[in-house]
């Protein structure tokens, strides 16, 4: 059944029908955007998945050379080894769209292009294993970024397939079907209407021609009446 009362006239049904014929196109092109959004997704998850594992096993083997640097080193030689850093880095962000989704995009610029530059301290009070830890930190750097960011892009994308997900269910369960449905009932009515204004019509049209068959039948009469009349004198 509709899901409210609407007047059944022929402006109703051309409403109606341009309705629906927008919320079907609407309908298939959302039904394309989430399976294109979920397309997208699963190759970022599939990436996320991978991405992951390499940093975690390049953090796993920095944090091992920085416990054994630990164990070589005193603490206080440590902190003082690391406590002012020499390089720096720039971090930039700018947005790509994707199915109408503005995903962020990192990008990072280190103020110098020495390599030599991460290394904060002298080498000839330190133990190799911290250069390591180090190093392997410098080079974990740019993972952990676009790590960052595809783990954002997969977050902002399920968000939108859930929203498109709602919206496809809606148009699917509820808009399109209330519209055949108020299509159905305007036409019912309509075409109910139609005959009874037929009918209408044609008891008229009967009415008429019995009361022309009745004056013709009195016209007769009155002319036999008359014929009869004039006979007798």
């Amino acid at each position: 059944m509709p899901s409210a009362t609407v007047n059944a006239t022929r402006m109703e049904l051309t409403k109606q029908k341009k309705k629906l014929a927008t919320s079907t196109r609407g309908h298939k092109l959302l039904k394309d955007k989430r399976d294109e959004l979920m397309k997208q997704f699963l190759d970022l998850v599939r990436e996320n998945r991978a991405l992951r594992k390499k940093v975690e096993d390049a953090l796993m083997r920095a944090h091992g050379s920085f416990t054994v640097a630990s164990a070589l080193m005193s603490s206080e030689v440590l902190e003082q080894s690391l406590l002012y850093p020499k390089q720096s880095v720039e971090l930039d962000m700018t947005y790509q769209n994707i199915m109408s989704v503005n995903v962020p995009m990192y990008h990072f610029e280190t103020a110098s292009a020495d390599a030599g530059e991460i290394y904060p301290y002298g080498f000839a009070t330190t133990s190799c294993e911290l250069d390591d830890a180090v190093d392997a930190l410098s080079s974990v750097f740019e993972d952990m970024l676009k790590l960052a960011q595809i783990e954002k892009a997969t977050q902002l994308l399920a968000e939108e397939i859930e929203k498109t997900r709602r919206r496809v269910n809606a148009l699917e369960y509820v808009v399109i079907p209330d519209c055949q449905e108020k299509i159905k009932s305007i036409s019912m009515k309509l075409d109910e209407n139609e005959r009874n204004n037929t009918i209408r019509l044609m008891k008229v049209k009967d009415m008429m021609l019995a009361e022309q068959i009745e004056a013709n039948r009195k016209a007769d009469a009155a002319a036999m009446a008359e014929f009869k009349a004039k006979n007798q004198v």
